[in-house]
């Protein structure tokens, strides 16, 4: 018999050897192909979100943000933001109503001014909303009055949204009408009894008077319309939505009890035929 071919000592070795390397260059390739897994995800992310900014450019004219525009997109903005809010009080507000046209148009709304100036064709002279600029009329805002309301005295606004109570015929002689309406007296009991302050008491026979049934929740969810009359506002002077470049940039300075100060005011005759009515049952 001829020799016997054997099989070489560092065969299975070898073997063995390789089975490592192939399993090494295996995890290798699995852990370079889960990198480019998410390299290919944030590529295609950012792809999405450019895209997206492109095609809210070409549809909103201005916006990379669907009309969203947050103040680090606004150079009037950045500015504001290094070099401090202005503190202007309500005389040197009025500095800045459009009629000098080397200074920028301010408005104010309830105690926060904002630069229109890209506005100017509305809030300067000879606009139609001229008469906002270079003051803070915050309660015009919310009754429409903007021939009497150009002022920062919000106080009682909130009767605008408090439903107006019906009336009812009662019974009662012209003098105590007149009290009646005059606040000298007032009705009590289902009878209409009518007590006058000066304490004569009789049934009441004539006349009109209203029904008192308005509650603290309506008048709180009344304020909280004019909050969201007001922000609603605001929000558009701060630029952030609307296609004018309106910004914030300071507030207005004023001395403390200033609106103490001031007379009180009644509504408007627009606000309170604009109020709604009562229901009744």
């Amino acid at each position: 018999m001829g020799p016997r071919e054997e099989e070489p000592q560092n065969g299975k070795a070898g073997s063995k050897a390789n089975g490592q390397t192939h399993r090494a260059e295996d995890a290798s390739d699995h852990t370079k192909i889960g990198r480019i897994g998410v390299l290919d995800i944030l590529r295609v992310l950012g792809g999405v979100m450019l895209l997206n900014s492109v095609l809210s450019y070409f549809v909103t004219g201005d916006s990379v943000l669907w009309g969203y525009r947050p103040w680090w997109t606004r150079p009037g903005a950045i500015n504001t933001f290094f070099s401090g809010p202005l503190r202007l009080t309500d005389d040197e507000l009025i500095a800045y109503d459009g009629t000098d046209p080397n200074k920028p148009i301010y408005l104010a709304l309830n105690g926060s001014i904002y630069d229109v100036s890209a506005g100017r064709s509305f809030y300067g002279p000879g606009g139609s909303y001229h008469f906002f600029a270079g003051r803070d009329a915050a309660r015009a805002f919310i009754t429409g009055c903007f021939d009497t309301d150009l002022t920062p005295d919000l106080r009682g606004v909130e009767e605008m949204y408090i439903p107006v109570d019906p009336t009812e015929e009662v019974a009662g002689d012209k003098a105590d009408v007149k009290a009646l309406h005059e606040g000298e007296a007032e009705v009590e009991g289902v009878d209409g009894e009518v007590r006058r302050k000066g304490g004569k008491e009789g049934p009441v026979k004539g006349g009109k008077r209203k029904k008192g049934t308005r509650t603290k929740k309506e008048t709180e969810e009344a304020k909280k319309k004019v909050k969201g009359v007001i922000e609603g506002w605001a929000s558009m002077f701060r630029g952030e939505k609307g296609k004018k470049k309106y910004f914030y940039v300071g507030e207005v300075k004023r001395e403390a009890g200033w609106l103490e100060r001031l007379p009180k005011r009644e509504l408007c005759e627009r606000a309170e035929k604009a109020r709604p009515k009562r229901e009744t049952k």
